[in-house]
């Protein structure tokens, strides 16, 4: 326990000092190109992956790249730890992230977010939050910009599950955008509010590409859900004695 605990205290300092260095430096490069802004938080996100897997001992393993597309897509993905943000944001394309509005009020932080164009949502107002979601996300996803959601709205415990929200679907039947499905297991390592993070091999797996042309919001959420969990159970079973 001493040594998770030093090993904890180590990477959160670290992730700590990075954020305020990469936070202050997107703040100060407001005037360069949206990509070349993006790229510095892809830099924090890159360190962060190898800080953690430095001081805490956790590393990840990947299966179905071969799905990820040269193209525009929405990105739906299970949502249990901070750890799938910092990998999706190294690994995949320039991505809006749909985010809680209160994160940009954040000194430096927030504002370092707001200048990588994410999606920023009042959870509260229910209808208006999913037609912003369907207007800003057809915006970005015209620029060439990939879409991320968490359906589940909030990080969940492993083995655990809730209710899975229609605004990615919704996004994708609107605008006929491919879905790509994602399922991890990082809970199990970096537990949702809790600070030590046990050593281990994080499994992150993506879908088939899956088509929403012609497809109703309901079918679309329907399969998302079926292909994700359907995943965790397999995740669970290959890391199981």
């Amino acid at each position: 326990m001493p040594n998770l605990l030093l090993r904890s205290l180590l990477f959160s300092l670290g992730m700590l000092a990075s954020t305020g260095i990469v936070a202050s430096l997107v703040v100060l490069c407001f005037f360069l190109p949206f990509h070349q802004r993006y790229r510095l938080t892809q830099c924090w996100s890159r360190f962060n992956l190898w800080w953690l897997r430095a001081t805490c001992r956790i590393d990840y393993r990947l299966s179905g790249a071969e799905h990820i597309p040269d193209r525009t897509v929405i990105v739906m993905a299970k949502h249990q730890s901070t750890w799938e943000t910092l990998f999706l944001n190294q690994y995949l394309p320039p991505t809006a992230w749909v985010v809680k509005r209160e994160l940009l009020w954040l000194p430096f932080f927030g504002w370092a977010l707001a200048l990588v164009r994410p999606i920023a949502i009042n959870r509260q107002s229910g209808a208006s939050a999913v037609k912003q979601v369907l207007r800003q996300g057809i915006e970005h996803l015209r620029q060439g910009q990939w879409v991320l959601i968490f359906p589940e709205g909030t990080r969940v415990a492993p083995g655990a599950r809730r209710r899975y929200g229609m605004g990615g679907a919704m996004l994708a039947a609107h605008s006929g955008y491919p879905i790509l499905p994602v399922a991890h297991n990082a809970g199990e390592c970096w537990p949702r509010g809790v600070f030590l993070k046990r050593p281990g091999t994080i499994r992150v797996a993506f879908g088939p590409l899956i088509a929403s042309e012609g497809r109703s919001p309901q079918e679309l959420n329907r399969q998302v859900e079926e292909w994700i969990e359907g995943a965790m159970k397999r995740l669970g079973a290959d890391s199981a004695p």
